[in-house]
């Protein structure tokens, strides 16, 4: 039986590295004590072959098998792209 790949929707926020982008993926989690709903950000290096995204942009990425120290992640396709 096949698993099943991880897949994450984030917004990149660094676009400087060659082939490497950072996309930070952000989740609404209800607060174990209190009940309020708080934002959990985590930070992910992905690979971007084509090197086609930009700082702002919505993407979907999925994991892989390591790529460097760092990188466990592919970018699939650029969902929305920033604006201007």
């Amino acid at each position: 039986m096949r698993q099943r790949v991880k897949q994450r929707e984030g917004t990149v926020v660094s676009a400087q590295a060659a082939k490497t982008v950072v996309v930070q993926v952000e989740r609404l989690v209800q607060h174990p004590l209190y009940g309020k709903r708080v934002h959990q950000r985590r930070r992910f290096m992905a690979h971007d072959e084509r090197g086609e995204c930009r700082e702002g942009d919505k993407v979907l990425i999925i994991e892989s098998p390591p790529l460097s120290r760092r990188k466990r992640w592919r970018v699939s396709k650029v969902l929305a792209r920033a604006a201007g």
